[in-house]
């Protein structure tokens, strides 16, 4: 028995309206994350810099302290315990460039209060630029 002998069979519809939609919206984030370049619109021309040259780099002073608290001014072992003889030493050896940098390096071991001496005797001799320096640990 066949029923539906007189009924006809609907052909599948694509819906456009909401086929335009998403094609909407991927057009308005497209337009909105998209990136134009900076200069294209201006025709312009950069300054030129007309820089001096490099200057040379500071006077470094190294200064070591160990884990007794000893220190040592460019390898050279001080019998100093006080910042303000270690101030003389470094005044010494920087010859008057107020420009010099002390680097400190200071064994692991060494005390919090040789460090600070060192940082008082660099701003007792009026060496205001300080640098410490450390090791990177090694991956093994």
């Amino acid at each position: 028995m066949n029923f539906r002998k007189g009924l006809r069979r609907d052909e599948p519809e694509i819906n456009l309206i909401a086929f335009i939609d998403v094609l909407l919206v991927i057009l308005i984030f497209l337009m909105v994350t998209t990136t134009y370049s900076k200069y294209a619109s201006l025709q312009i021309t950069l300054p030129t810099a007309d820089a001096e040259k490099t200057q040379a780099p500071p006077r470094v002073l190294s200064v070591a302290v160990d884990a007794q608290g000893r220190y040592a001014l460019k390898n050279r072992r001080l019998d100093v315990r006080s910042p303000e003889a270690l101030a003389d030493e470094l005044k010494r050896a920087s010859n008057g460039d107020a420009e010099a940098v002390v680097e400190l390096h200071a064994d692991a071991l060494a005390t919090h209060q040789s460090v600070i001496n060192v940082l008082e005797a660099a701003r007792l001799a009026g060496l205001p630029r300080l640098r410490f320096s450390a090791q990177t640990q090694k991956k093994n």
